[in-house]
C-alpha cells in the first residue's frame, strides 16, 4: 500500500471528514471537491525600502549612527553584489511565523520552509528588508531573533547566509545565518515574511 503509514483510525477520520462513505463517492467521481482552508496571517510590522541607502557602507554607517551591531556574517553579505537596496521608496508589510506555526512542530528545512510559506499566500523578502528592519525595529523585545526569509547571499567563504535581526538583551544586532536549504530549523524559530497587498 503506498500509504502504509495511515492507521485505520486515520483512514476512518479521513472518511468522516468526507462526509461518509457518500462523501468520498462524491469526492472519488469529481462531484465534490477539497479545498485547502486560506490561512490569513496578520501584517506584524510595515517598513520602507529605499530610504536613499545604497551601498554596504551606507548601511554600515547608519547601523552604526544608530547604536546597532553587526556580525562578522552579516557584514559579509551586505558587501556582496547579490546585496541590493531599492532605487525608489516603497512599504513593505511584515508577518512574522514560526515554523511550528507553518505546519512544522518539530522543525523543518529552510527548503521546506520557504516552499510552505510560499504556498500559504506568503512572500520571500527583498534582502533588503534585513538592515532596514534593524534601523526600523528599535524597540525590538530582549531576546528576539528573527530569520529573514529572503534568497541566501553566498558570503567569502562560499556559503549561503540570511539576515537576522536579535536583541541580545544587550545590543541590536544584524546577523548572517545559515541559509543552506537544507539546513535544519527547530519549530520555535521565527521567519520574517512579506505579506503581499494582493
Amino acid at each position: 500500500m503506498k500509504y502504509g503509514e495511515l492507521n485505520l483510525g486515520q483512514v476512518e477520520a479521513i472518511v468522516n471528514k468526507l462526509g461518509g462513505m457518500d462523501g468520498v463517492r462524491r469526492f472519488l467521481s469529481g462531484e465534490t471537491t477539497v479545498k485547502a482552508i486560506e490561512q490569513s496571517f496578520a501584517i506584524w510590522k510595515t517598513i520602507k525600502l529605499g530610504t536613499g541607502l545604497k551601498t554596504a557602507n551606507d548601511f554600515r554607517k547608519a547601523l552604526k549612527q544608530n547604536g546597532c551591531k553587526i556580525g562578522d556574517w552579516g557584514d559579509d553579505i551586505l558587501s556582496k553584489p547579490a546585496f541590493t537596496a531599492s532605487e525608489t521608496e516603497t512599504e513593505v508589510n511584515l508577518v512574522v511565523v514560526s515554523v511550528a506555526e507553518l505546519g512544522f512542530k518539530e522543525g523543518a528545512t529552510r527548503k521546506d520552509i520557504y516552499e510552505r510559506a510560499i504556498s500559504l499566500g506568503l512572500e520571500l523578502c527583498p534582502n533588503e528588508v534585513g538592515p532596514q528592519l534593524r534601523l526600523q525595529y528599535k524597540d525590538q523585545p530582549n531576546g528576539e531573533w528573527l530569520q529573514i526569509a529572503m534568497e541566501p547571499i553566498s558570503d567569502s567563504a562560499d556559503y549561503l547566509s540570511i539576515f537576522s535581526v536579535e536583541h541580545d538583551k544587550v545590543d541590536l544586532w544584524l546577523f548572517g545565518p545559515h541559509g543552506d536549504p537544507g539546513y535544519f530549523w527547530l519549530g520555535s524559530y521565527r521567519f520574517v515574511f512579506v505579506r503581499s497587498c494582493k
